[in-house]
């Protein structure tokens, strides 16, 4: 029998703890329409064993590569005798056969991952969990061994103290370090840790945090602690993200079409703002500026699920941005999705600290959450 529900119910915390005490073996999986992700963990009587999730895979021969554990020469290898066989057998095992990499070494990398994926999926407030108990003897892991959910329950609230520590200087993982400037209240030499010397040399003014962990093969949340650091002792700074815009004068780029649609909206032309930002859309579909257009036009027009859609896109193309998230949870409103407008906007009052409508914002998500848990008392949930 299943055991499934939205999140908002039954926090996920709450399911760990329930999978851990019954001793269950299956497989939990979560969904969020909000973040459009899935992730999996995988059960053995209360124990983790196995975990994954669709946004990040963290294939384990480049996180060992990234880390140098193993070369080119000896990924390739083991790919290759891993499709020779019909990857019946898995890398991991490959690799240490070939003393590629010690037991030791494998199991710590493998459970990283495992604990990044359960960690990622702690942090969700909304969306739906399923388990389904079962056989998980084909479970996707090299890992030998299981995690106790206990201790990852303790490490996840440790973190989550932690990430509020880390917050007000570090925001999310879309802000781009910058070194500091340096004047002669710095030490003429810098005393770090390998770790934060490997993260220090990755910043290049351009890259932002979650792009470095990924090339690194860290998970965001050490690489957040890191930059922490090196942010309070004023090594580095960190920044926002320049949002993407567009403002060439021709005819067929998105600046023109951006252009024109602004100056419809402006002036009540909906169906013309229509136009302009789909064609704004067609001309730079990786950015969020003519997707926000677009929404807006939908909206004016009572088209609010295709508005919805477009503002998911935009969120999908530059998720960091705090005007996006605030449109997300406004589009959501209007589609009765309030969980989601609450998400949205609490992301939004995340990134966009001392913004001049946060208070306004503030409000929206108490008044949201008012009439959430109203509608549910109304209907006797």
């Amino acid at each position: 029998m299943a055991i499934e529900g939205p999140l908002r119910e039954l926090g996920i915390h709450d399911v760990f703890q329930l999978l851990d005490l019954s001793r269950k073996t299956g497989r939990l999986r979560v969904t969020s329409a909000l973040r459009d992700n899935e992730g999996a963990v995988f059960f053995e009587n209360g124990r983790v064993i196995a975990a994954g999730i669709r946004s990040n895979p963290h294939p384990l021969g480049e996180v060992l590569l990234k880390a140098g554990k193993i070369s080119e020469a000896d990924l390739e290898r083991a790919r290759a005798e891993q499709a020779a066989r019909g990857s019946r057998q898995r890398l991991g095992e490959i690799l240490v056969a070939h003393r590629a990499v010690t037991p030791r070494e494998l199991e710590r990398h493998v459970r990283a991952q495992i604990e990044a994926v359960v960690f990622e999926l702690m942090s969700w407030q909304e969306g739906f969990f399923r388990f389904e108990e079962g056989d998980v003897g084909d479970a996707p892991t090299d890992f030998v061994g299981s995690i106790s959910t206990e201790s990852l329950l303790m490490e996840g609230a440790r973190r989550i103290d932690e990430w509020a520590r880390i917050a007000p200087r570090i925001a999310h993982m879309g802000m781009v370090p910058v070194l500091a400037s340096l004047d002669d209240d710095h030490p003429s030499q810098l005393d770090l840790l390998p770790n934060e010397w490997a993260v220090l040399a990755m910043i290049d003014g351009v890259t932002d945090l979650r792009g470095i962990a990924e090339r690194l093969g860290r998970s965001d949340f050490e690489v957040a602690r890191i930059a922490y650091g090196l942010v309070t002792t004023d090594v580095i700074e960190v920044r926002p993200p320049e949002p993407q815009r567009f403002d060439g004068l021709g005819d067929d780029d998105a600046g023109h079409h951006l252009a024109r649609a602004r100056g419809a909206m402006d002036g009540g032309r909906y169906e013309e703002a229509l136009a302009a930002a789909g064609a704004a859309v067609s001309a730079a579909p990786q950015s969020a500026d003519p997707r926000l257009l677009l929404a807006r036009a939908l909206t004016a027009l009572g088209r609010h699920d295709d508005a919805l859609e477009e503002a998911r896109r935009a969120a999908a193309a530059e998720p960091a941005r705090g005007d996006v998230q605030r449109a997300l949870g406004a589009a959501l409103v209007r589609a009765a999705a309030l969980d989601g407008a609450i998400a949205a906007w609490q992301h939004y009052l995340v990134d966009s600290a001392g913004a001049e409508d946060a208070t306004q914002v503030a409000e929206l998500v108490e008044a949201a959450a008012r009439l959430r848990d109203g509608v549910g008392a109304l209907n006797g949930v």
